[in-house]
C-alpha cells in the first residue's frame, strides 16, 4: 500500500495572470507549494529505511535476564581469597602429604550436602525422559537469537538509504555579537557604530552592515529634530552573524561615525585623544565650547554623518583561546563569562583539538566579553575597502604600523558567543519576526545577511529580494565652483516624478524602519571622496522598465552663511534596474550630469549622451558604484534568465515579445526555447543550484505539458530530458562532497523526496472569458483516508511560523510589502487541457532512445531518473486510483517494454564497463537494484523477477572473459542484497508453497497483510532433501532466497574466487536479512518463523561444506576431527552441495569457478584453507544456529535421518565449533589475573600440556572413532594442523576484536559493560541451547536407525566440550539432563569402549562439582552418582569410573587455579547422601565402594588446601606438587597425572626445560610399565634408556614387580600407557626442548623415538623426525658459540629464621631465566616474603659469608642470596666441550668470597685472600623443579699470591680474546689494552709484580706460586705486544698519537717488569727430596660439612 503525505497551508493560493510577475510567482511557489512524500505502508520494516544499528539493538536487548555464570559468581570470592593469600604463612613441608584417614572421614561426615534432585533415583522410560527434557528446554527461551548478537556491520549495509534532508535555508556557523556599551573620555556628541565581517584572505566583505547606537538619551535628544519617530527594529544592539567558511583571516570591523561638523576628521578626533572628563576643571571651558558646537551641528547637520574612527577584532583569537584568554591583540583586554560549566567547555575544547580541526570553529567556543580600548582615526584619503584590507593585514603583524599611531581612547564593551539554536526576539535580514517572538516591545536581535566568501550550493527556499548599493568613489576635481563637502543621496525611484521615490531603503539605527532616501557620510573639503557606505533596499515584487536608482550629489555647507542653502545639488546620475526583463547588477562607472535629467531619462542609461545635457568633465565616467542583489526572484544569470523568460512567454502566450535584440514570435519560440535549454550548460553552477527547484520543475512541466503553439502540440521532451541530464550531472560532478554513500547528491535527492510531484494542472493559457479554478487536487486527495494509520511523525507539515531557517512570508507579524500580498491573494489557475503526458513514461522512452553524451550523463546519475520515475509512477497510480487494479493492468504495455529495454541496457552497461569505470558501475548497479526493489511494490512481480533474471544473465555472460571476476561477483552480491531488502521479501519468496512451480509468479498482495493465512500450514509433501539443497525447484519457488544462498555458496567455495571482502559481503547480507526477520513484529509467531526458516534451509549444508575454511574458535585442547574433515572421494549424493547444473541455472551459464560437484578438499593443506576471518565465521555460525533454532524440528529430524555418518560427524564438528565460538568470555570488572583464571577454568587451555599431548598422540581424532572408520572401510585422511606451540590461540584472540566493531570503545561506563556482559551471557546460553536441541535431534535419529551408533561418540564429545566452556547455570541444568539421558540410553559407549570419553566425562563432572553455583553442583553430583551406579550395574564394580574420577580430581587440582575445595567437599557429601538414600542398591557392596572412593577423593582434596596456600609461591607450589607426585610413586596413573600437572605449570611460567624434563620422566614411567606389560624389542627397556637425556630419570624405576600388577582393572588404563602415548610424550618433550633451545637433548629424545617409527614402517613420521633433526643440528651448528642461547642463571638462596618453618637453615640452588641479575631475584623474593610476613620482618643478608644463627633476631626472616656459577673439575672439562655441555646436567656450583685475615672484605694486594665455596645439589639441573636442595658444601682458601695468579690469568685471557676476536672490535681492544698498559692503573700489573716478584718468598711452599706468577707475567707481556700489533692495523690517522702513547707505556712496563720476571728461584731447579714432591698447591684448610639431605 502506498501512503502519500502532503503538507497543507492555511492560505489557499490562487493566481490571476493580470498583475503578477511570473518570477515572483515561482519564487513564492518554492515554499508555498505543498510537498508530497510517498511512503509504502510496511516500508519501515525494510532495512533500507530502518537499519540494524547498535541503538536499535540495545533497545531490543532491554530487560534481559542476567544469566548466572561461575566466572561472575567467583569474582567477589576471588578478591577475598587474594587478601587472605597475602596473610597466610608458609607451612612446614614435613607434614605428611596425605592427611590422616580418620580426620578426613570426620570432616566429610560433618559437612552439609547440596539439595538433592527430586527424580534422580527414579527409573523412567527413555521416551518420557526425553519428552520432559524437551519441554523443560523450551521454557523461558529467548525468541530473538540475533537480537543478542552484535548488529550487522553498517559498512556492508549497501541497501541503507537515509531520508534526504528537508530543504531549508542555508546557515553557516553562527556567532552572536552584543554591543553592551561605548564610552569616551569625554561625552560631547552622539556616536554611531557599524559592525561587519571581513575576510582578509579572500579580500571580501562577508556580511552586510549591522548598525548600532549606544548613545545616552541625552545625546539622542540632540537629534530628535531629524528622527521624529524610532522603529523598534532599529534599536537592536545584538546581531547574529553567519560564517559558512570559517578561517583564521576573519575580522570583525567596527566603524564609528559622528554628525558632520566643520573641520576634517583629524580636528574632530583631537579632543578625544587629549582631553579626559577627569581633568574637567582644567578643560572646563573648552568642553563647554565643544558641547555647544556639537549641539549646533546636530540641530543643523543632524541628517549627515562623517567618518570618525575604526578598529577590528581578530575573531580567531576569541575562538581559539579555549583555556585562559591570552590575546595576541594588545588593543583589547577581556574578561570571560561563565556559560555552562568549565568542564563542559574544556571537554568541548579538547574534542575540537583532539580531532585536529582547524581551531576556527565558530560553532562552539567559550563566550567572551571584550573591552576594546583603542580605536584608529579614520583617514579621509584611505577609506576604501582596499585600504581596509591593507590595514587588517598589517594588524596581524607584530610590528604593526597602526600600533605606532596615537589612538582614540574609548571603551567599547562587546560580548561574542556562539548563537543559540533558536534565539528569542530575532529579526530576519528582511526584518521579519522569527519565531519564537513572545513580545513585540522587546529590543530585537538582528540576523545579519551573510555574503559567503565562496559559493554556497543551496537552493532558495525562502522569498528574498534585497538590493545593496555601494558608492565607491567620485572624482569632481575638474568641477568648478564650491564642491567640496560632497554627500551622495541615493533613492529608489518607481518613475521620474520626485514623489515616486519608494520607501524601500532600510533604516540604520535609532530611526524609522524604511526611508525614501539616504545620504553617504561626508568627507570635509574633499573633491574626490572615497565612500564605504552600504545602502540596503528591498526590491519591489513587480519591477518595470521605469524602476531605477537615482544618485544626487550635494555640496553641504558646514558653516551657516547668509543666503547659502544647506545643500546645493551639484550633479545627478542614475541606473535603470530592469533591462530586457533582467535585473541589472554589477560595478558601474557612470558619467554625472550637472543638470537635472530630462523627462523619460529612466529608460536610458547615463552612458547615452542626450542632446542639450551638460555633463561633468565632458561626459567622463566620474562616479563608481557597485550594485549587488540577494534575490530568490532574479537569477542574475543570462542563460537562466533567457530560459525562464521564454517559459513565461509561453505560459502567458504573450507574443510577440522583445528579448534583447530578438523578437520572439510563434514561429521561432520553439527553436529559441530549445536553444535556451542547450544554453543552460553555460549558466553558473552556483546560480543553477540556487534556482534548482524552479529549474527542474520547469523542465518537468515542459515534458508533462508540452506547450501548444499555434494550435500544434510541440514535443520538447527530448530537449528537456537532455537539459535535465546535463544539469544533474554537472551538479554531481561539482558537488562531490554533498553525496550519500550511493553517490546521490543530497540537493537532488531532497528535491525528489519532498518537492517533486506530478503537475496536476497544465500551464496557464490565455482565457478571455475569465479564469475558473480547475485545480482538482483537494478532491483527488480525498483518497488519503485510505492511510488512516499513518505514523504522525511522518506527516511532514511545514512550520506555519517563521523559523530562523525557513521564513515564510505569509504568516509573519511584519508583513511583506503590499505588492507581494496582492500577488499571493490573487493566484488562480486556468482550465486544463488534454495535452498531458506521464512523466515516467516519457522519461523511460527518452532514456531508452537517448544517445551519446545525453545517455552518458543520464547513466552517470541513473538514480535520479529512477527515483523520479518511481515517484511519478506512485503519484500517478494514486491520482488515477489505479492502485487497486491488478498489477498487470496498472501500466500500459509500451511502458513495460520500455522498462524492460532500459533495465536490459543498463545491466549490459554494468557487465560491460565494470573494469573501465568501477566507481560509475557501482553507482549504476546499486541504482538499478533500488529501482527494481521499488518496482516490486508497483509492478507485476513476475515481470520484475524476469528483469532480475535478465540482469543475472548479463553478468554471467561476462564471467568467461572477466579479468577480475571477484569485482563482478561483488557487484552482483550488492545488487542481490539491495533487491532482497524489500519489506515483503518473505512473502515474495512464497514461504508456504510446496516446491512445485508457482501457479502465478505474482503472489496476491493480500497475503502481506493477513499473516495468519500466509503461514497457515506446513507442507511435508515433497522430498525433504530437496528443501535442504539449492535445487532447481527450491530456487524457482523461493526465487530471491535462492539467489542469495547461491551467491553465498559460490563465494564460499574453497577453490572459488572468494576473497575476504566477498565473504564478508555475502555473509553479512544473509545475517542482515535474518536480523530483519527477528525484529519484524509480523513474524513473531513460531509457526511463521518456521516457514521463514524454510527459505534458509540450504544454509545448513552450505556451512557444513565451509567447515574447513571456518576460523578455529576452539582452544588447542580438544582432540577433534573437524579441521580437515574427511570428504568422500566419490560424490556423495546426500552431501547437499551445489551441483554445476544448479549454478548454471541461476547464472545462465557455467561460472569459471563452479567446479564439478565432487567437493574433495586438498588434505595436505589441512587448515591452511582457513580463509574466513573470525568475524565472518562467527556471523556465519550465528546464521546457521538461527536456521536450526527456527526450523521445524520434525523437518530437521527427517533430514538428519537421511544423512551419511560422515555428514552427521561434520554437522557435529560444526556444533562443536559453534559452542566455542559463542562461549561466554568475560565478566564485569575483569582483571588480568581473573582473565588467567577464566582461561584455566575452561579446563585445558592453550598452554595445558595434557591437551597438546592428546593432540599429538591422537592426531586430532579419538582412537575409537578411528577404529570404527577403519572397520567400515571409509577412506579418511586426517592431518594434524595446529602449531605445536599453540600460537594459533594467540592469533585468534586478536581477531576476536573484529566482532565487536560497533561496541568496542575504550571508555565504556560500568553500566554499559554490565549490559554487554548480560547480552553476551544470554547469547552464549541461547547458542548452546540450540546446539543441545540439535544434539537431541541427532540422538533421536540414532535411536531409530541402529547404523548410526558410530556418531554417538561425536555427540558426547560436543556435549563434553560444551560442559568444558564457561556456561550459564541455566544451560548446564539442561546439559546435564541430556548427558544423563545419553548415558542411560547408551551405557556401553562409556563403559565398554572408549576410555577417553569416560575420562573426559568424569573430569567435566568433577569440575562442575566444585562450582560456586549451587544448582550446578546439584546437577553435577547427580550425574556423577548415576555414572557410578550405571558402571556398577553393568559389571558389579565401578573400577573404571573410580580410576578415572581419581585421576580427574588430581588433574583438576593441578591445573585449576580457582578450584574451590569447600564446594567440592559439599558435592562429595551429596554423592554420599545419594548412595545412602538409594534403596535399590542399599544391600549391595555399591554404597561401601562409593564411600571408599569419596573418602579417597577427600584425601586428595586435603592436599589441594596446601597447594592453594602456596598458589603465589611458584617454587613452593612445584615442591608441593613434586611431593604429591612422589606420594603416588606406586600409582603410575596418578603419578603421571601429577607429572603432567607440573609440566603444565612450568609451561605456563615459560620454564620449557623443566616442562620437557617432566615429560621425559612421564615417558620413562610409561616405558617402565610398558616393559612389564609386553616385551617389545623396539620399545625402550625402561628408565635406563633415558639416562642420556637426564641422570635424574632413574627415580622413575618401578621398584619391584610386586608393588602393582599392570594387568589389574583400572591400573595403567590411561591413554598414555600405550605405544601411541609414549610416542606422544616424547614428541611433546622434543617440542619443549626446542622451545628451551636445548637442541642437543632433542637428538637424545629422537634416538628413543626412531626405532619405534622404524618398527612401524612409518616413513612419513621418519621423514618428519629426520627433518626436525636436520633443523636442530643446523641450529646447533649456527649457534656454536652458545651465547645466542642463554640457558639459565643460578643463585644460592639460604633461608634463616623460624618464620620459614621447615625451610629454616636450608640452602637451595635456584635456576632463574637467563640474564637474571642478583638484584632482580633479591627483589622478587624479598617482595614475596615481605608480603607474607610483613615489610619489617624480612631482611636480605648482603654478603656471602657464614651466617651465625646466634647473631640473628629470632623474630625476623633472613634471606642470603648469592650468584653461583657451574663448577667443573679438570677431568670433567675434557668431556664438557660445548656451551651446551657446560650448561646441562649440572650438579656442582661455585661462588667466591674475598676476605682478609683481620676480617675486612678487601685489603692491599699482599693481604687479599679468597674463599671458593663449592656446592653439590641433590639432582642435576635442569630437573623437574627449578630449585634443588644443596646436599654438600666444600670450601677452598686461596692465599694472596694465588689470588694474584688468578687475576693475571684472567687479564691475559681477556687480551687474547680481544686480539683474536672476529670480526675485530677496535674499541674493545683499546679498552683492554688501556687497562693493561696504562700508566695510572691502581693495583695494575706492575704493582702486582712489584709486590709478589721483587723478593723471593721465605716460605718454600710459595716457591711454585712465585714461579707460576712469573710465567703468567711473561705470557701477559707477550699478549700485550700482540694486542698492540693488532691495534696498529685497526686505527686511522686520528688515533696514531694515541697508539704511540700506548706503545711508550708498554715499553716502560716491559722495562720495569724485565728484571722481575727473569729472576728464577734456584731451589726449584735442584733435585728435591721425595717428600717435597707433593703438590705445592695443596689445599691449606679444608672445611667441609654435609647438610641434611632433604630428598
Amino acid at each position: 500500500a502506498i501512503v502519500i503525505f502532503m503538507s497543507y497551508y492555511i492560505i489557499n493560493v490562487f493566481f490571476t495572470h493580470s498583475t503578477f510577475d511570473p518570477r515572483v510567482r515561482d519564487a513564492l511557489a518554492v515554499y508555498t507549494d505543498d510537498w508530497l512524500i510517498i511512503q509504502r505502508k510496511y516500508q519501515h520494516y525494510s532495512t533500507t529505511h530502518t537499519p540494524h544499528n547498535s541503538e536499535r539493538q540495545r533497545e531490543r536487548q532491554r530487560g534481559l535476564v542476567k544469566q548466572t555464570f561461575e566466572l561472575d559468581e567467583a569474582a567477589a570470592t576471588d578478591r577475598q581469597d587474594d587478601q587472605d593469600d597475602a596473610k597466610r604463612r608458609s607451612v612446614s613441608l614435613d607434614d605428611t602429604p596425605r592427611g590422616s584417614w580418620a580426620s578426613s572421614i570426620f570432616d566429610l561426615k560433618n559437612s552439609s550436602p547440596d539439595a538433592l534432585l527430586p527424580s534422580v533415583l527414579e527409573r523412567t522410560a527413555a521416551e518420557d525422559m526425553d519428552r520432559r527434557n524437551a519441554e523443560a528446554r523450551l521454557q523461558g527461551r529467548h525468541s530473538d537469537l540475533l537480537g543478542l548478537f552484535p548488529p550487522p556491520d553498517e559498512d556492508e549495509a549497501v541497501e541503507r538509504c537515509s531520508v534526504p534532508e528537508v530543504p531549508k535555508e542555508h546557515c553557516g556557523q553562527r556567532i552572536m555579537v552584543k554591543c553592551l556599551s561605548l564610552k569616551f573620555e569625554i561625552e560631547i556628541e552622539p556616536i554611531f557604530g557599524t559592525l561587519a565581517l571581513y575576510d582578509v584572505k579572500e579580500k571580501k566583505k562577508i556580511s552586510e552592515d549591522f548598525h548600532f547606537d549606544l548613545n545616552s538619551d541625552q545625546m539622542k535628544g540632540l537629534l530628535r529634530l531629524h528622527t521624529p519617530q524610532t522603529a523598534i527594529s532599529t534599536l537592536a544592539r545584538s546581531a547574529i552573524f553567519s560564517i559558512t567558511y570559517p578561517s583564521a583571516d576573519i575580522f570583525l570591523v567596527i566603524k564609528l561615525e559622528k554628525v558632520l561638523q566643520q573641520g576634517d576628521i583629524g580636528e574632530s578626533c583631537e579632543p578625544y585623544m587629549v582631553m579626559k572628563e577627569s581633568d574637567s576643571s582644567k578643560h572646563k571651558e573648552k568642553l563647554e565650547k565643544l558641547r555647544l558646537q556639537a549641539e549646533t551641528s546636530c540641530s543643523r547637520l543632524g541628517r549627515y554623518r562623517m567618518p570618525f574612527a575604526w578598529t577590528a577584532i581578530h575573531l580567531v583569537n576569541i575562538v581559539s583561546s579555549v583555556g585562559g584568554l591570552e590575546r595576541s591583540d594588545p588593543d583589547s583586554d577581556s574578561e570571560r563569562k561563565g556559560h555552562g560549566t568549565w568542564n563542559e567547555r574544556k571537554k568541548k575544547g579538547f574534542e575540537r583539538m583532539s580531532v585536529g580541526e582547524d581551531m576556527c570553529n565558530f560553532a562552539t567556543f567559550r563566550p567572551a566579553t571584550l573591552t576594546v580600548t583603542n580605536f584608529f582615526k579614520q583617514e579621509g584619503d584611505r577609506l576604501s575597502d582596499e585600504d581596509l584590507y591593507k590595514f587588517l593585514a598589517d594588524m596581524r603583524r607584530p610590528s604593526s604600523v597602526l600600533r605606532r599611531l596615537r589612538p582614540v581612547t574609548a571603551q567599547l564593551k562587546i560580548d561574542i558567543s556562539p548563537a543559540p539554536d533558536s534565539p528569542h526576539y530575532c529579526l530576519s535580514p528582511e526584518l521579519l519576526h522569527v519565531k519564537p517572538y513572545p513580545d513585540l516591545r522587546v529590543r530585537p536581535t538582528k540576523e545579519v545577511l551573510e555574503f559567503p566568501a565562496r559559493y554556497v550550493y543551496t537552493p532558495h527556499t525562502t522569498y528574498r529580494n534585497l538590493l545593496y548599493i555601494y558608492p565607491q568613489s567620485l572624482n569632481f576635481s575638474s568641477r568648478q565652483g564650491s564642491v567640496r563637502n560632497i554627500a551622495v543621496k541615493v533613492q529608489f525611484m518607481a518613475g521620474e516624478d520626485p514623489s515616486l521615490a519608494m520607501p524601500v531603503i532600510f533604516g540604520k539605527s535609532s530611526c524609522a524602519e524604511f526611508f525614501t532616501e539616504t545620504y553617504s557620510p561626508v568627507i570635509y573639503h574633499d573633491k574626490s571622496p572615497e565612500f564605504y557606505e552600504e545602502v540596503k533596499m528591498k526590491i519591489p515584487a513587480n519591477l518595470t522598465d521605469n524602476h531605477h536608482l537615482l544618485f544626487t550629489f550635494y555640496h553641504i555647507s558646514c558653516q551657516p552663511k547668509q543666503n547659502t542653502p544647506l545643500e546645493t545639488p551639484v550633479g545627478y546620475t542614475w541606473i535603470p534596474l530592469m533591462q530586457h526583463g533582467r535585473l541589472r547588477t554589477g560595478s558601474f562607472s557612470l558619467p554625472v550630469s550637472v543638470e537635472k535629467p530630462p523627462p523619460s531619462y529612466s529608460v536610458l542609461t547615463p552612458d547615452v549622451q542626450l542632446p542639450g545635457m551638460k555633463w561633468v568633465d565632458n561626459h567622463k565616467q566620474v562616479f563608481n558604484v557597485e550594485v549587488t542583489a540577494a534575490s530568490s526572484v532574479h537569477t542574475q544569470d543570462p542563460h537562466l534568465d533567457k530560459f525562464f523568460t521564454l517559459c513565461y512567454v509561453l505560459e502567458e502566450y504573450s507574443f510577440p515579445f522583445r528579448l534583447k535584440d530578438c523578437i520572439i514570435s510563434e514561429a521561432n519560440v520553439e527553436s529559441e526555447l530549445k536553444a535556451s535549454m542547450t544554453g543552460l550548460r553555460g549558466a553558473l553552477l552556483d546560480t543553477c543550484v540556487r534556482f534548482l527547484h524552479q529549474l527542474l520543475s520547469k523542465l518537468i512541466l515542459l515534458i508533462v505539458h508540452p506547450p501548444v503553439i499555434a494550435g500544434q502540440i510541440v514535443n520538447l521532451g527530448r530537449a528537456a530530458f537532455e537539459a535535465m541530464s546535463l544539469l544533474v550531472n554537472q551538479i554531481h560532478k561539482n558537488l562531490e562532497g554533498n553525496q550519500d554513500q550511493h553517490g546521490r547528491n543530497n540537493l537532488l535527492a531532497s528535491y525528489i523526496h519532498y518537492c517533486f510531484h506530478l503537475p496536476t494542472c497544465p500551464p496557464l493559457l490565455p482565457d478571455p472569458g475569465g479564469a475558473t479554478p480547475a485545480y482538482e487536487l483537494p478532491i483527488q486527495y480525498a483518497t488519503l483516508s485510505r492511510a488512516t494509520a499513518r505514523p504522525s511523525t511522518l506527516h511532514l507539515a511545514r512550520s506555519k511560523s517563521i523559523s530562523n531557517s525557513n521564513p515564510d512570508l505569509a504568516s509573519t507579524p511584519t508583513s511583506p510589502d503590499e505588492e507581494v500580498q496582492r500577488i499571493i491573494a490573487s493566484k488562480v489557475s486556468s482550465t486544463s487541457s488534454t495535452n498531458q503526458m506521464l512523466l515516467h513514461e516519457e522519461l523511460a522512452l527518452q532514456w531508452v532512445v537517448s544517445t551519446s553524451t545525453v545517455r552518458e550523463a543520464a547513466l552517470q546519475q541513473a538514480w535520479f531518473f529512477f527515483q523520479l520515475m518511481t515517484k511519478s509512477m506512485s503519484h500517478h497510480l494514486f491520482l488515477s486510483s489505479r492502485i487497486d487494479l491488478p498489477r498487470r493492468q496498472r501500466f500500459p504495455d509500451r511502458f513495460v517494454d520500455d522498462i524492460a529495454a532500459l533495465v536490459g541496457a543498463i545491466s549490459a552497461d554494468v557487465a560491460g564497463r565494470y573494469h573501465k569505470d568501477l566507481e560509475l558501475v557501482e553507482r549504476l548497479n546499486s541504482s538499478l537494484a533500488f529501482f527494481l526493489n521499488d518496482l516490486l511494490s508497483l509492478m507485476d512481480r513476475g515481470f520484475v523477477f524476469n528483469l532480475i533474471r535478465s540482469y543475472y544473465k548479463q553478468i554471467a555472460n561476462k564471467f568467461h572473459t572477466a579479468q577480475n571476476p571477484s569485482s563482478l561477483t561483488a557487484l552482483r552480491m550488492d545488487f542481490t542484497r539491495i533487491v532482497c531488502s524489500h519489506e515483503h521479501y518473505v512473502t515474495l519468496n512464497l514461504p508456504c508453497s510446496t516446491l512445485s512451480p508457482p501457479a502465478s509468479p505474482s503472489p496476491s498482495t493480500s497475503s502481506t497483510t493477513s499473516q495468519g493465512s500466509a503461514f497457515s500450514s506446513m507442507h511435508q509433501d515433497q522430498g525433504v532433501a530437496s528443501m535442504f539443497e539449492l535445487s532447481v525447484p527450491f530456487r524457482q519457488q523461493h526465487f530471491l532466497s535462492g539467489l542469495l544462498l547461491t551467491e553465498l555458496s559460490l563465494i564460499l567455495e574453497p577453490d572459488g574466487e572468494g576473497v575476504f571482502f566477498l565473504h564478508k559481503k555475502a555473509i553479512s547480507a544473509v545475517h542482515s536479512l535474518m536480523c530483519s526477520h527477528d525484529a519484524d513484529p509480523r513474524y513473531t509467531d513460531p509457526q511463521v518463523r518456521a516457514h521463514i526458516a524454510q527459505l534458509y534451509l540450504p544454509l545448513i549444508p552450505i556451512v557444513m561444506d565451509t567447515l574447513p575454511q571456518l576460523h578455529d574458535f576452539t582452544d588447542a585442547s580438544q582432540a577433534r576431527g573437524r579441521h580437515a574433515p574427511a570428504m568422500q572421494d566419490d560424490g556423495d549424493p546426500d552431501n547437499g552441495t551445489i551441483s554445476q547444473s544448479v549454478a548454471m541455472a541461476i547464472a545462465g551459464s557455467p561460472l569459471p569457478h563452479a567446479k564439478a560437484p565432487n567437493f574433495t578438499m586438498p588434505t595436505v593443506a589441512g587448515r591452511q584453507c582457513s580463509s574466513l576471518s573470525a568475524e565472518c565465521s562467527r556471523t556465519l555460525l550465528v546464521s546457521f544456529l538461527w536456521v536450526l533454532k527456527n526450523a521445524d524440528a520434525a523437518l530437521l529430524e527427517s533430514w538428519v535421518s537421511d544423512l551419511s555418518v560422515l555428514q552427521i560427524n561434520r554437522l557435529l564438528d560444526l556444533l562443536h565449533l559453534s559452542v566455542s565460538c559463542f562461549e561466554y568470555k568475560y565478566k564485569v570488572g575483569t582483571t588480568s589475573k581473573a582473565l588467567e583464571r577464566i582461561n584455566s577454568l575452561t579446563f585445558k587451555k592453550s598452554q595445558d600440556m595434557k591437551a597438546r599431548l592428546e593432540e599429538a598422540i591422537l592426531g586430532t581424532i579419538g582412537a575409537r572413532q578411528e577404529m570404527v572408520r577403519r572397520c567400515r572401510g571409509t577412506s579418511t585422511r586426517w592431518a594434524i594442523i595446529r602449531s605445536p606451540y599453540g600460537n594459533e590461540n594467540v592469533r585468534w584472540r586478536k581477531n576476536v576484536t573484529h566482532w565487536r566493531q560497533n561496541t568496542d570503545r575504550v571508555d565504556k561506563t560500568k553500566a554499559e559493560t554490565e549490559q554487554e556482559s548480560v547480552v553476551d551471557g544470554n547469547l552464549a546460553t541461547e547458542a548452546s541451547l540450540v546446539v543441545l536441541d540439535t544434539l537431541e535431534i541427532i540422538v533421536k535419529t540414532v535411536l531409530v536407525s541402529e547404523l548410526k551408533e558410530s556418531v554417538l561418540g561425536g555427540v558426547l564429545r560436543v556435549l563434553l566440550h560444551s560442559m568444558a566452556g564457561s556456561q550459564s547455570a541455566l544451560f548446564l541444568q539442561h546439559c546435564f539432563t541430556t548427558q544423563r539421558g545419553l548415558v542411560f540410553k547408551f551405557p556401553e559407549m562409556l563403559f565398554e569402549e572408549d576410555t577417553e570419553l569416560c575420562a573426559d566425562l568424569c573430569l567435566r563432572l568433577l569440575r562442575h562439582c566444585s562450582s560456586s553455583v549451587g544448582s550446578v553442583r546439584s546437577q553435577a553430583s547427580a550425574s556423577l552418582y548415576l555414572l557410578m551406579r550405571q558402571n556398577f550395574e553393568i559389571g558389579n564394580n565401578f573400577a573404571r569410573v573410580k580410576m578415572q574420577v581419581t585421576m580427574s580430581l588430581s588433574s583438576l587440582v593441578g591445573t585449576s587455579q580457582n578450584f574451590n575445595e569447600e564446594h567440592l567437599r559439599r558435592s562429595l557429601k551429596t554423592i554420599l547422601t545419594y548412595a545412602e538414600e538409594d534403596l535399590e542398591l542399599r544391600d549391595s557392596p555399591f554404597p561401601e565402594q562409593v564411600q571408599d572412593l569419596v573418602f579417597n577423593l577427600h584425601m586428595i582434596l586435603t592436599d589441594t588446601v596446601k597447594m592453594k596456600e602456596h598458589q603465589q609461591d611458584p617454587e613452593m607450589l612445584i615442591d608441593l606438587m613434586y611431593r604429591i607426585a612422589k606420594g603416588y610413586q606406586n600409582s603410575p596413573d596418578l603419578r603421571l597425572t601429577w607429572l603432567q600437572n607440573m609440566a603444565g605449570k612450568h609451561s605456563e611460567r615459560g620454564n620449557h626445560a623443566e616442562a620437557a624434563h617432566c615429560l621425559v620422566h612421564s615417558a620413562a614411567l610409561v616405558a617402565e610399565y610398558l616393559n612389564m606389560l609386553e616385551d617389545c624389542r623396539y620399545l625402550p627397556i625402561g628408565c635406563v634408556t633415558f639416562q642420556h637425556i637426564s641422570s635424574n630419570v632413574l627415580e622413575e624405576s618401578a621398584v619391584s614387580d610386586d608393588i602393582l600388577s599392570p594387568e589389574e582393572e583400572g591400573i595403567c588404563a590411561g591413554k598414555y600407557f600405550s605405544e601411541l602415548g609414549l610416542v606422544g610424550l616424547l614428541e611433546q618433550a622434543a617440542t619443549s626442548f626446542h622451545m628451551a633451545s636445548m637442541y642437543e637433548a632433542i637428538n637424545e629424545v629422537y634416538k628413543i623415538l626412531l626405532p619405534v617409527h622404524e618398527a612401524n614402517r612409518d616413513f612419513k613420521k621418519l621423514a618428519t623426525v629426520h627433518g626436525k633433526l636436520q633443523d636442530t643440528f643446523n641450529k646447533i651448528y649456527n649457534q656454536s658459540s652458545g651465547w645466542e642461547r642463554m640457558f639459565g642463571t643460578y643463585f644460592r638462596v639460604g633461608f634463616y629464621g623460624c618464620r620459614f618453618g621447615d625451610l629454616d637453615e636450608q640452602e637451595f640452588v635456584y635456576k632463574e631465566p637467563s640474564i637474571t641479575k642478583l638484584a632482580e631475584i633479591s627483589y622478587r623474593l624479598e617482595e614475596f616474603y615481605a608480603e607474607r610476613f610483613g615489610d619489617d620482618v624480612v631482611e636480605i643478608i648482603k654478603d656471602s659469608n657464614h651466617v651465625d644463627k646466634n647473631k640473628l633476631d629470632p623474630n625476623k626472616a633472613y634471606l642470603q642470596i648469592t650468584y653461583v656459577e657451574p663448577f667443573f673439575d679438570t677431568y670433567e672439562l675434557k668431556e664438557r666441550i660445548t656451551y651446551f655441555d657446560k650448561n646441562y646436567n649440572l650438579r656442582t656450583f661455585m661462588y667466591c668470597t674475598p676476605f682478609t685475615l683481620d676480617g675486612r672484605a678487601h685489603g692491599d694486594l699482599h693481604e687479599q685472600y679468597k674463599r671458593k665455596s663449592i656446592l653439590t645439589t641433590s639432582h642435576a639441573f635442569p630437573y623437574i623443579k627449578t630449585r634443588v636442595n644443596v646436599i654438600h658444601k666444600e670450601e677452598i682458601i686461596l692465599v694472596p699470591m694465588e689470588v694474584a695468579i688468578e687475576d693475571m690469568q684472567k687479564k691475559t685471557q681477556e687480551l687474547a680474546f680481544a686480539t683474536h676476536q672476529e670480526p675485530a672490535d677496535a674499541k674493545m681492544l683499546q679498552m683492554v689494552l688501556q687497562g693493561s698498559v696504562g700508566t695510572t692503573v691502581n693495583q695494575g700489573p706492575l704493582e702486582v709484580a712489584q709486590v709478589f716478584l721483587s723478593d723471593i718468598p721465605d716460605d718454600p711452599k710459595l716457591y711454585r706460586h712465585h714461579n707460576k706468577l712469573r710465567l703468567c707475567f711473561k705470557d701477559f707481556t707477550k699478549r700485550c705486544e700482540d694486542a698492540l700489533r693488532k691495534n696498529k692495523t685497526l686505527i686511522g690517522q686520528d688515533q696514531k698519537e694515541y697508539h704511540k702513547e700506548m706503545e711508550r707505556n708498554y715499553n716502560k712496563l716491559k722495562d720495569s717488569l724485565g728484571p722481575l720476571i727473569t729472576r728464577k728461584i734456584p731451589q726449584l731447579y735442584r733435585t728435591l727430596p721425595a717428600a717435597g714432591l707433593q703438590s705445592a698447591t695443596q689445599r691449606l684448610q679444608i672445611k667441609s660439612y654435609w647438610s641434611r639431605a632433604h630428598i
